[in-house]
């Protein structure tokens, strides 16, 4: 595994393709943060640190209506081998507005709407509708 956040966004997708209630993955900061983002924007549901012994992992709970997913698609922007970076000017809506931004600021991840309200760019690290 070369670039954990892809890994998730994977796993997540998998998950959703198939209807299961929640995914396990192994824990990061980084990790975190973007799920409890997609958890304030109402994708996920609940992001739960799971330990056992010395190995620390994350649940996911996804969230359905109907037994259709609110995440339709996940899109990673930025990967290790070519960094997408945008200045505030250049961040664009995703899907029209129905989806988000993630993006990694001098402050912090954060969605492109908190970022364009703080006047800040930085690297996008993925796009999720």
């Amino acid at each position: 595994m070369t670039d954990p956040i892809t890994d998730m966004l994977n796993q997540i997708r998998n998950a959703k393709a198939v209807v299961k209630p929640e995914v396990s993955i192994p824990f990061s900061k980084v990790k975190y943060e973007v799920a409890k983002i997609l958890m304030q924007e109402n994708f996920i549901g609940e992001v739960k640190t799971v330990v056992k012994g010395k190995v620390k992992t994350m649940k996911i709970i996804l969230k359905y209506d109907n037994g259709v997913s609110k995440i339709s698609d996940l899109r990673r922007v930025s990967k290790p081998g070519q960094r997408i970076y945008a200045k505030v000017s250049e961040i664009k809506r995703v899907k029209g507005g129905h989806g988000i931004s993630v993006i990694s600021t001098s402050k912090g991840l954060m969605t492109s709407k908190k970022a364009n309200k703080l006047k800040l760019g930085g690297e996008i690290i993925c796009e999720v509708w």
